[in-house]
């Protein structure tokens, strides 16, 4: 089982959950969470044993933002070491780290799941716009603060955040950047849904166990890719595409006869194709933009 210095990881009955571990700092993000957070995604996808993902926080925050330890340095990542700055540098621009983050949740082959336990700020509600199913406590309060500290918003989240909660929301809770209560985030369509504190991991656990008990790992890892990616296709002769070879790759895979076999025989199912073996390519026409 892997370590990392700002997570917590473990892995239970084909659940991994990544619960991010500086509560003494309300899991502020630094460059360290950024680089464990990635490192946690390689592992997920790279192991077969993992089905879903789920993220939450230690303490009474899920994650406050930046570390503004750096005071009024913070964001100016001229400051920065030059070996952080080397890595992160293209075309001399130095690239967001909630950006990286995103992006590689983005392309994670395993669904992922959000439990929202308190304060989820900056880029501590960013990062879950990149996740695919958002669950908060009643104690959760998420703020797009950007504006109030003189930056931007990030993470891409001028991608994401639209196409989740319509234009408009966005741009009211990026303009004011006020803290909005996991209330409100539910009736706009930030959140699935709000619970007690005590039933949050376990609502979150139920989601994970009914893709994990009931679903074939390789449709999961395909279907994900086909819904991020299609958000921002230009036409649905790209979806087309994708789906066509999909099915074809799919309908004569071992997991098809099974997924139908077991349905016709009353059973559950036993999937045995592997993400990390048997994930067909089916977008041979998409390339990933660079950053240039």
């Amino acid at each position: 089982m892997p370590s990392f210095e700002t997570l917590l990881y473990a892995v239970e009955d084909g659940v991994a959950t990544i619960t991010l571990n500086r509560p003494d700092k309300l899991n502020a993000f630094n460059t360290q969470m950024m680089k464990d957070l990635i490192a946690a995604f390689d592992e997920t996808d790279g192991d077969d044993n993992v089905r879903a993902v789920i993220i939450t926080g230690a303490g009474r925050a899920f994650c406050a933002g930046a570390d503004l330890s750096a005071g009024g340095a913070t964001f100016d990542y001229d400051k920065r070491s030059a070996e952080d700055n080397d890595a992160r540098t293209r075309d001399g621009v130095q690239r967001d780290g909630g950006g990286l983050l995103t992006l590689r949740i983005f392309d994670s082959l395993k669904p992922v799941i959000s439990a929202c336990n308190g304060a989820a700020v900056g880029v501590g509600v960013t990062m879950q716009l990149a996740m695919d199913i958002r669950l908060a406590s009643d104690t959760a309060r998420y703020g797009f603060v950007f504006a109030r500290r003189g930056i931007n918003p990030e993470a891409c989240s001028s991608w994401f955040l639209p196409r989740l909660v319509g234009m408009q929301t966005a741009l009211e809770w990026c303009y004011t950047g006020r803290i909005f209560p996991a209330q409100e985030a539910a009736e706009r369509g930030l959140v699935r849904s709000v619970h007690a504190p005590d039933d949050l991991l376990p609502a979150a656990r139920a989601i994970a166990r009914e893709i994990a008990d009931n679903t074939a790992p390789v449709s999961v890892a395909i279907t994900r890719q086909l819904l991020w990616r299609m958000a921002g296709a230009s036409h649905p002769m790209e979806a087309h595409k994708a789906d066509s070879r999909g099915i074809q790759a799919r309908g004569r895979a071992a997991d098809a006869r099974e997924g139908v076999t077991s349905f016709l025989e009353k059973r559950p199912p036993n999937y045995p194709d592997k993400v990390s073996a048997d994930l067909p390519d089916i977008w041979p026409h998409w390339t990933a933009p660079t950053f240039s």
